[in-house]
């Protein structure tokens, strides 16, 4: 098998929520970063393998960065990690204070905000959906 490079139309950060709760997440995310929207749901019908109404495919976008998801209609043995994160680089402290008190409320703090010695100010956590998010305020 020859190695290369693969030339491939986009690469999209993937969702996948288990508890019906994709859009509920959605529309959280893109009310807390400026430059953020749905672009695209599509829902399961009444006939079809996942609880009606619930996402079956969405598109959403935070400041420009592209995002699937799904409400999965198979539970399975697993969920979020936080060996994936969502990195937010944040301009000014208070910014990045307010976005980690919102994300952490029902969540669970990874890293408590702090100067890890890499930036001004850091924190990682998980928000109440499972997803994990790293916050940094550069030097």
């Amino acid at each position: 098998m020859k190695r290369g490079r693969f030339k491939m139309e986009k690469v999209i950060p993937f969702l996948m929520f288990q508890d019906d709760n994709a859009e509920e997440a959605m529309n959280y995310y893109t009310s807390l970063i400026e430059d953020s929207q749905i672009t695209s749901i599509v829902r399961y019908g009444s006939d079809e393998s996942g609880k009606e109404g619930t996402v079956m495919q969405a598109t959403f976008t935070l400041k420009g960065q592209e995002f699937m998801c799904i409400d999965s209609n198979v539970k399975h043995k697993f969920s979020f990690t936080p060996s994936f994160s969502i990195y937010i680089t944040c301009n000014t402290e208070e910014e990045l204070d307010n976005l980690y008190q919102e994300l952490n409320e029902g969540g669970q703090v990874l890293m408590p905000l702090g100067d890890y010695g890499f930036s001004k100010k850091f924190g990682w956590l998980n928000d109440r959906f499972g997803v994990s998010w790293q916050l940094n305020l550069p030097n």
